[in-house]
């Protein structure tokens, strides 16, 4: 039957994929995937033969429509990312709507997801919270900063390590130095990290240690009034 399947890929360390993922892998007729070279070297880790495609932010729109038809007229396709869930800060809600638009079956296997380790970790309110991701880099930025000033429950970020100083700056300028966070960085990797305390704190730490990785940074809120 043909369907659109969503598998979450390992973050870091490759024994977090699950068996029922490598399956789903095998049996596709196609893999699409954010970098042919980067899946590659994962397909062959585990001796998958499948066929990929490239499907990343730059041609996603205009091959949706291509890819549709393909799965509509009986193909069973796999979507992956470099790492981790598909569609979490990475291309895939367009195919996903598209398909779900033309009554294709969609199904997501559970699995890695940087921002969810990184939340339980922290030691910070997660029962409730806010996904960011990304945050603008420019436009934007300045007032989602300042509606996410007053912001109750616990907010979630991801950055890059060049950018991640003065994302932890803005913060301490919209939510106070004194504000709780935890930053992770590399997780499930070798070097995983993570740094606790207040924002003014997490500022002192990497500016005596140079970002390296890639980070996930969990804000408390705001306290109620």
């Amino acid at each position: 039957m043909s369907m659109l399947y969503l598998i979450p890929t390992p973050i870091g360390n490759l024994e977090d994929i699950t068996l029922r993922a490598l399956r789903i892998l095998k049996e596709a007729d196609l893999i699409l995937t954010e970098d042919t070279r980067t899946s590659g070297k994962l397909l062959k880790h585990f001796d998958i033969e499948t066929r990929m495609k490239a499907h990343h932010m730059h041609n996603e729109h205009r091959e949706v429509e291509r890819l549709v038809q393909r799965i509509a007229n009986g193909e069973t396709v796999a979507l992956i990312s470099d790492a981790g869930t598909p569609g979490i800060s990475d291309p895939g809600f367009l195919l996903t709507r598209a398909c779900i638009d033309a009554q294709i079956q969609v199904e997501c296997l559970p699995g890695p997801t940087a921002f969810v380790p990184a939340l339980v970790i922290s030691g910070l309110p997660c029962d409730r919270f806010v996904f960011e991701g990304f945050l603008p880099v420019k436009k934007g930025r300045k007032t989602r900063l300042e509606e996410l000033s007053k912001e109750t429950k616990t907010m979630v970020f991801y950055e890059s390590p060049h950018k991640l100083l003065k994302t932890l700056s803005h913060f301490e300028t919209y939510f106070g130095a004194d504000r709780l966070a935890s930053v992770s960085r590399e997780i499930t990797k070798l070097y995983e990290e993570t740094v606790r305390g207040t924002l003014a704190e997490s500022i002192q730490h990497f500016q005596n240690q140079p970002p390296k990785g890639e980070f996930v940074i969990v804000v408390s809120g705001t306290k109620k009034e």
